[in-house]
């Protein structure tokens, strides 16, 4: 099987049923992401609750011939609560074969498409059978619905263990100059030591970058204002070069309606950023300088 190829930024479509886009607005968003470089889509069975990817899908249908110039990303495994949904009682992971077959068929009829480029489990399961899971990924592969496999949000040792028993392509995971954690919990190292580029969300602090009113948030704001304003660059794409700086070259995933966005995120492709100034916004972050 082909290796997967995503975009060096991916566009996130989580919030696509908040923006309350008209049809024709949806597919001018897909089409302007597509010609900015942006050529695969995150999604999830969940977002919207449960209605962005029938959004999306419904748009997509209008020119069927751009499916095959993208990759659609989702991911399947939390079931909540809601009218979408009215068998689901209670909030909770669902990892068994059943659930995670039937949560591709409904991604792939509401994107209107014969596969996923791929499948991500969207958090970590404890009642995970590791063996299960590994036979409906193959099975699904076999059928040809879905071509690669990931995980999303699961530590190193929960990889290492669906690992183990079939070959996992990325883990995406949260990252950004507000939140460390994968850089010192072993997360990203295991993507650097196996060669899977992990998939980062929220590598804008879910806007906290912008507005948060912390120390830490208003160090990382001054020294990243110093060095946009000396490299000429806006806080989008500080933030993300910082993040494609990382030697496990992760990929961003930005999930903003404005077209400008996808501008300022592709520019974080074409830059380079200093250790210096790297570690400059990691000290400010942390609040002390390397020791």
């Amino acid at each position: 099987m082909a290796e997967l190829q995503l975009s060096p930024i991916i566009a996130g479509a989580w919030r696509l049923a908040e923006w309350q886009f008209s049809l024709d607005q949806r597919l001018a968003w897909i089409e302007g992401c597509l010609a900015r470089g942006l050529s695969s889509f995150d999604h999830a069975d969940i977002y919207g609750g449960y209605q962005a990817e029938a959004l999306f899908g419904e748009a997509l249908a209008q020119q069927p011939a751009l499916r095959d110039q993208m990759q659609l990303v989702s991911k399947c495994g939390i079931k909540l609560v809601g009218p979408a949904r009215p068998a689901h009682g209670f909030k909770s992971y669902d990892t068994s074969a059943a659930h995670i077959t039937a949560s591709v068929e409904n991604s792939l009829r509401a994107l209107r498409t014969d596969r996923l480029d791929l499948l991500l489990i969207h958090r970590p399961d404890a009642l995970m059978d590791a063996d299960e899971v590994a036979q409906t990924f193959e099975q699904l592969r076999r059928d040809g619905k879905v071509l690669h496999f990931g995980v999303s949000n699961f530590t190193p040792q929960q990889f290492e263990l669906l690992h183990s028993r079939i070959p996992l392509v990325t883990n995406q995971v949260e990252c950004s100059p507000l939140h460390l954690a994968p850089l010192h919990d072993g997360t990203l190292d295991q993507a650097q030591r196996l060669r899977l580029r992990p998939m980062i969300w929220s590598p804008l602090a879910g806007g906290r970058l912008f507005n948060a009113d912390t120390e830490s948030a208003h160090r990382v704001r001054w020294v990243m204002g110093e060095i946009g304003a000396r490299l000429g660059l806006s806080t989008t794409t500080l933030a993300l070069a910082w993040l494609l700086r990382l030697p496990s070259q992760p990929l961003p995933v930005i999930g903003s309606r404005r077209l400008e966005a996808a501008e300022e995120a592709m520019a974080a492709t074409r830059l380079h950023l200093s250790r210096e100034d790297w570690t400059r916004i990691w000290a400010a972050s942390t609040g002390h300088d390397v020791p």
